[in-house]
């Protein structure tokens, strides 16, 4: 930097002050300002959008794919379209060491690479380029990140086109503005160019990427949730040995445990000697040389960690005295004179409630599968028989009414439904009115169907 242009600068900085633009406090009160202002958007933003609920990190889901916050997505992105290049694909340091370090290095050293003593930004071209195409970079790289490298059939033209757009042409692009360093307007072209074209390729692979369905992760957050989540999958997995209240000390119906003995887990025998971390232990591995197989995903089950704390969380406030429980809504909404109940809103809950434990894939249950509406009309050897509109020989209502369905030749076919205990007279209530009403599947179906009593 010559004298003279060093004279120029110290009569800015000089013509500055005379004006009162002073670092401290003009400088610092604005730059607070803008501080307070990002702060209270953050606060805004987290108050009335927010982000959605996450359950706990479980270590033995091996299905889950771990990514990085928003803020890392371009850089998550960097790392598998890299693999994508020939020969250096699979030297993973190259990637995750060596040019993001060169990346941060070219930044620290921009200011002695480009030493122009202008500050107008028509003067800093060559730095401008650069910080152009490399957030443009940046912000294609998080839009796409989502969008897989491979297709499920094979096909590798999404990765192509990303790895030419997030690669290839910001590389070429660097080289071209040192190339181009003293001709500013072909600097300009080129960062036009590069930025345009960055576009164009990803915008396409986002018109191309096929559509990813949205995975609802459904997170008690507050108690009530937790104890009504963990109540519907005590429901799937344990009312078959334990009863929909965890009173049964025989268990009958359950093939190979047929007649064998067990604490109710309801008692105070094992509510008050066994801590939470116990029986969240007890559940997750199971007892196999009692026949309870484990239900923890860490040993082969199918529930999380978090699902298996609702399922304490529930024992814990329904059954053991010493918490007092919150108020859990009814299972289905009570049922006015003449009101017909619906499989959305009356059927579904009370079936997840009592008959889903058994009546799913995998069980000894006549292929009689209850998961769906669907299932539950078409499916059983008996499926014919099963449910009859307006026929209360229907053998499902004959069973949970405690009747035992014979064959021709006196032999049991069907036995009472559940097989643990009986179902309550309004639950049962539920059932014929559904079936007698010819089973409607909504709540609008129901209401046409619904008379209103005379005064």
């Amino acid at each position: 930097m010559n004298d003279e242009t060093k004279k120029q600068i110290n009569e800015r900085y000089e013509k500055q002050l005379n004006k009162g633009e002073r670092f401290w406090p003009d400088t610092i009160f604005r730059d607070l300002i803008m501080s307070v202002g990002i702060f209270v958007l953050l606060i805004l933003l987290a108050t009335f959008i927010g982000i959605p609920a996450e359950p706990k990190a479980d270590p033995s889901d091996t299905s889950y794919i771990p990514r990085p916050e928003w803020y890392f997505l371009f850089l998550f992105k960097f790392l598998a379209l890299y693999g994508q290049l020939p020969l250096i694909g699979k030297i993973e340091w190259l990637a995750t060491v060596l040019i993001p370090t060169l990346a941060l290095g070219l930044l620290t050293l921009l200011p002695f690479i480009e030493r122009s003593p202008h500050r107008h930004y028509s003067k800093r071209v060559l730095p401008i380029s650069i910080m152009t195409v490399m957030v443009v970079g940046i912000i294609l790289l998080t839009m796409t990140s989502e969008v897989p490298t491979v297709a499920e059939d094979g096909s590798t033209l999404l990765g192509t086109l990303q790895t030419i757009s997030g690669i290839v042409i910001p590389v070429v692009a660097y080289i071209l503005f040192f190339v181009f360093k003293n001709n500013t307007r072909l600097m300009l072209w080129t960062t036009g160019l590069a930025a345009t074209a960055m576009i164009i390729l990803s915008g396409t692979v986002l018109a191309l990427a096929p559509e990813k369905e949205a995975e609802e992760t459904v997170v008690a957050t507050t108690l009530t949730d937790q104890i009504t989540a963990g109540q519907d999958l005590y429901s799937i997995h344990c009312t078959e040995c334990h009863g929909d209240d965890g009173s049964i000390a025989i268990i009958e119906g359950v093939e190979g445990l047929e007649g064998e003995k067990i604490t109710p887990i309801n008692s105070r025998d094992v509510l008050y000697t066994i801590t939470d971390a116990s029986m969240i232990e007890l559940i997750a591995y199971g007892r196999p040389n009692a026949g309870m197989p484990p239900f923890g995903k860490t040993y082969g089950g199918e529930l999380s960690k978090s699902e298996i704390d609702y399922i304490v969380a529930f024992m814990r406030y329904l059954w053991d005295d010493r918490f007092e429980a919150p108020v859990i809504k009814p299972l289905f909404p009570p049922l006015a004179d003449g009101e017909v109940p619906s499989y959305d809103v009356h059927i579904q809950p009370i079936v997840k409630r009592y008959c889903i434990s058994c009546h799913r894939p995998g069980k000894d249950n006549n292929n009689y599968l209850m998961t769906t509406y669907e299932e539950i009309l078409t499916t059983g050897d008996h499926a014919e028989f099963n449910i009859i509109a307006g026929d209360e020989n229907s053998y499902l209502l004959q069973t949970i009414q405690e009747k035992i369905i014979l064959d021709e030749n006196g032999e049991e076919i069907i036995g009472v439904m559940p097989p643990t205990k009986a179902l309550k007279p309004d639950v049962v209530d539920v059932f014929l009115r559904w079936i007698m009403n010819g089973m409607p599947q909504t709540a609008a179906d129901a209401a046409t169907l619904s008379t209103t009593p005379s005064p």
